[in-house]
């Protein structure tokens, strides 16, 4: 493994950088430096979108003649580093940059490039992913959700679960079984499917703070142009396959430094609340710095098989449980340094939002505000469920890595 990296990467870095501090906030790089909530929130979702875009930092891996500057493999890995480094958000719709635009560019027409490729590179389309279903996550395949052809629309009725942002979203790419005769691997296609119609509903599942994590997507009817099938009818699997090596490898790298900078708060509250004095602590704060550490190994050795071409699933399937459950781990070592205060959330009601969008009527969602730590200890329970369950991971690394014989 050879962790240095080429000269014109390096150079690439130091122009990101020269980028980053020229236009982030005053101060930004200061220690303790802090914003106010609603001047940050406003900063990053007015005034952020625009400079990236002029800057040329969205969409920077794709081709030239579909907007993108063309990046090789390292100048993309110092630009995801960069920005991580410097705990900046790096794109607008990041479902839309890392999942649909590659999808599109791999599988879509000429057609289908044109008309969503520029929407997504202005940020202009909030996407959200419609794989999941209440009885079909682990085993996909098994999905039931209906696509009927009639007409130039295919028509869709059934759920999907688990679909962040599907409450702000304008499409989501979503997985329908429209061969109804074929093997279930065979019968299933990728569609770039319209929100805002009346025949969808998107209804929340709540974090505990009331922060709106996830949501239920029940479709009853919906349409969607046949043209906005990705990669031909009843080709799906083999499309969506691609699209889950997207989501599951454009982290090599970067996943270390959202860990880091996670291991340092959780360290700083251990001195804060004086919980650092218990040995026990103590230890198991010692062994937050190691995993993370590992993590970023790990992330040099998924790179050079990536630069390598080197097929290595076994180092995949297993860094994606080592990180899942560790993040779970430290996430409740943060709320236990916390102590009792880590049990309560303070503040006001103070962002109430409709519970669903589309047909019906719900109760309202009531947010109340949660610390950086306990939100990332909400979203870490589901770290082993995304992107493949670990139970899943660990029957595919028995059986495709050790070659035991299959389960039951």
């Amino acid at each position: 493994m050879d962790v240095s990296y080429p000269e014109h990467a390096l150079a690439f870095g130091a122009e990101v950088r020269v980028w980053l501090e020229a236009n982030l906030p005053a101060g930004w790089f200061a220690p303790g430096f802090t914003m106010p909530a609603a001047e940050r929130k406003r900063f990053f979702e007015d005034e952020w979108p625009r400079r990236m875009y002029d800057g040329g930092w969205i969409c920077a891996s794709w081709p030239k003649e579909y907007g993108g500057r063309g990046l090789d493999l390292m100048e993309s890995v110092v630009l995801a580093e960069e920005f991580a480094r410097a705990n900046a958000p790096m794109r607008v719709s990041s479902l839309g940059e890392l999942l649909v635009g590659p999808t599109i560019l791999r599988w879509g027409t000429e057609a289908q490039k044109q008309e969503f490729l520029p929407q997504i590179l202005r940020g202009e389309i909030i996407w959200c992913q419609g794989f999941s279903e209440p009885a079909s996550g682990s085993d996909l395949a098994s999905l039931a959700c209906e696509g009927v052809i009639e007409g130039d629309e295919i028509v869709v009725t059934g759920e999907k679960i688990w679909t962040s942002e599907a409450e702000d979203s304008d499409y989501i790419f979503i997985l329908v079984r429209t061969g109804f005769d074929k093997p279930r691997h065979a019968g299933i296609s990728f569609l770039l499917m319209p929100m805002r119609q009346p025949q969808v509903e998107v209804v929340a599942k709540p974090q505990p703070d009331g922060s709106r994590g996830f949501n239920k997507v029940e479709l009853r009817g919906a349409r969607c142009p046949i043209a906005n099938v990705v990669g031909g009818l009843d080709n799906g699997w083999r499309v969506a396959m691609t699209t889950l090596g997207f989501e599951r490898g454009t982290s090599a790298t970067t996943g270390y430094h959202r860990f880091r900078a996670e291991r340092e708060e959780l360290f700083e509250s251990a001195r804060r609340t004086g919980a650092v004095r218990d040995p026990r602590v103590r230890q198991q704060l010692a062994q937050a710095w190691i995993i993370t550490e590992i993590m970023r190994v790990n992330g040099y050795r998924s790179l050079t098989n990536v630069l390598l071409d080197r097929n290595e699933p076994a180092l995949e399937m297993t860094h994606k449980v080592f990180w899942s459950d560790y993040s779970q781990w430290s996430t409740k070592l943060a709320v236990d340094v916390l102590g009792m205060a880590g049990q309560i959330l303070t503040g006001e009601d103070t962002d109430v939002r409709p519970g669903s969008v589309g047909l019906g009527k719900r109760p309202q969602v009531h947010v109340y505000p949660a610390s950086p730590l306990q939100q990332s200890f909400f979203f870490a329970r589901g770290e082993t469920i995304y992107g493949g369950t670990s139970e899943i991971q660990r029957n595919l690394i028995a059986e495709r890595a050790l070659g035991l014989p299959k389960g039951p």
